[in-house]
């Protein structure tokens, strides 16, 4: 399964230009595939896990409904956010002359790939 998913990781990047790297992880942080080399995976998980906790409130507490993605924009580039199935995310790193259309575009179609993906080898049951 890791395979299949750093498979998918790789083609999201071959597809969108200046996409820096990537990684699937459970809702609660567990890192289950990765394609980043200048950022230590582990941690990005758990913080990827820790802001998707206060994105889920926000988007509840204001009435949006379920989380589906975030973004955030900083000096050096992008840090996106997708919901992946209903235990995982995908979570894409980019340098800031991304098409920022593309990435969503691209990479709302691989998390959905990905929750495909982890549905077909565990099921529905919950990871982590």
């Amino acid at each position: 399964m890791e395979t299949d998913l750093l498979a998918e990781l790789r083609a999201l990047k071959h597809r969108v230009p200046h996409l820096a790297g990537g990684l699937v992880a459970s809702v609660d942080g567990l890192l289950m595939a990765h394609d980043t080399h200048d950022t230590e995976p582990s941690g990005l998980a758990a913080l990827t896990a820790a802001a998707l906790g206060v994105a889920q409130r926000l988007a509840d507490v204001t009435g949006q409904g379920e989380f589906r993605e975030s973004l955030v924009r900083g000096e050096h580039g992008y840090v996106a956010t997708y919901a992946a199935g209903t235990v995982c995310v995908l979570t894409v790193l980019a340098h800031p002359d991304v098409n920022v259309g593309r990435m969503h575009l691209e990479g709302r179609r691989s998390a959905e790939r990905v929750g495909t993906l982890l549905h077909e080898a565990i099921g529905p049951k919950e990871v982590g």
